[in-house]
């Protein structure tokens, strides 16, 4: 994600309408909606409100009314990255107005508002409430108006789902993504989505402990993505780490070692080493080589780790005088502020778990782990 060559390329398009377009003018509305999501992406949420705001004013002054009310549920979204949730609220519930007057009570767009104020009211502990927000979202789904879209049913079901997630319902979350998926799967170009869907599910199932059903669902989601061209992104990374703590699960040791493998190579490249889904990979790999019988390898690489943390701690202290955070930053860009990362499509985590999590990388019962001696080990000695 390139999003500093964004957003510079973007001040060039507001610096053109700022000399040559009219005032308040529809174009430049609409390039500031996208300067917004870019400051969103890069957690600069205090421009990204700034230019919200713009372009509001500007599509109330061209007499928008549903353009605004999109903008206030963005602006919503904004306050609640804030944690400024009575102001969330407020555009939340402007935008619910409007949707309801302009398109009814059972438009999708109402249902998706809906699905925010649950999320809201689920972040500040009002679980009744956010529980019948995600009901009444889920009663305009069922019963969608005439020229609601399969991807806006799916896209809202996804989201849905994770708050069911949240609420430690993963039973009733499955459900709403195996209907998402159903109402994707014949339609084109979605193959991606689709293999984002299949990630969560096998993340639930992995939670649940339904291991075989996890391994199956995120090896059709690695099989889209590789098919799709998708696999060198960082989510195809942490995907494959998630199926290498699945083979961990049910034993297959030498297949999760083969996924870890790829998964290293792939989130060096994307994350950098220092990265925390980078070093989740290097401690799933290294207890997996450990199982493996290959103590070196296992050791070498966890020396490497302790290497990178060593770093990470010495780089402020080389600043002369640069903030901690700085120079952080240019240490490890990816984790400045404790990022995570956010390449996952729509409804999937991007978060990288580590067998420290699941219970130590045994080998099965009765093989011996010094009988599988160094098969298979790689000539590239750094982890």
């Amino acid at each position: 994600m390139q999003f500093d060559e964004a957003e510079n390329l973007c001040k060039k398009t507001l610096e053109i309408h700022r000399i040559h377009s009219p005032p308040a003018s529809l174009e430049e509305a609409a390039d500031r909606r996208l300067m917004a999501l870019i400051c969103e992406a890069k957690g600069d949420y205090e421009s990204a409100l700034e230019h919200l705001v713009l372009s509001s004013m500007v599509m109330i002054a061209n007499g928008q009314e549903n353009e605004v009310a999109a903008i206030d549920v963005s602006i919503g979204n904004i306050y609640m990255s804030l944690s400024r949730f009575d102001e969330a609220v407020f555009s939340y519930q402007k935008a619910l107005t409007v949707f309801k007057s302009s398109k009814g009570d059972n438009h999708p767009s109402v249902a998706s508002v809906f699905v925010r104020l649950s999320d809201l009211y689920y972040k500040i502990g009002k679980l009744r409430e956010s529980r019948s927000y995600c009901e009444n979202a889920l009663r305009i789904y069922a019963k969608p108006v005439p020229g609601t879209t399969a991807e806006e049913i799916a896209s809202g079901m996804t989201e849905i789902s994770a708050i069911y997630e949240s609420f430690n319902e993963p039973e009733e979350a499955l459900k709403l993504l195996q209907k998402a998926m159903k109402l994707l799967e014949d339609k084109p170009g979605q193959q991606s989505t689709i293999a984002g869907i299949e990630a969560r599910m096998g993340v639930m199932f992995y939670m649940i402990g339904r291991y075989d059903d996890a391994r199956s669902s995120f090896e059709s989601a690695v099989a889209k993505l590789r098919a799709s061209g998708e696999r060198k992104s960082a989510f195809f990374g942490v995907l494959l780490n998630q199926m290498g703590l699945a083979c961990v699960q049910l034993f297959k040791i030498d297949e999760a070692a083969e996924f870890f493998e790829e998964a290293r190579e792939i989130l060096e490249q994307e994350c950098e080493p220092c990265h925390q889904d980078t070093i989740g990979v290097y401690s799933n790999l290294a207890a997996t080589y450990d199982a493996m019988g290959r103590v070196e390898d296992a050791i070498e690489i966890l020396e490497y780790v302790l290497k990178l943390r060593k770093e990470a701690l010495k780089a402020p202290m080389r600043g002369h005088g640069r903030t901690q955070d700085s120079k952080t930053r240019e240490k490890c860009p990816h984790t400045a502020k404790g990022e995570t990362m956010t390449t996952a499509p729509q409804g999937t985590t991007g978060q990288t778990g580590t067998i420290a999590d699941t219970g130590e990388c045994r080998a099965p019962p009765g093989q011996n782990r010094a009988g599988q001696g160094r098969a298979g080990q790689s000539s590239n000695k750094r982890p």
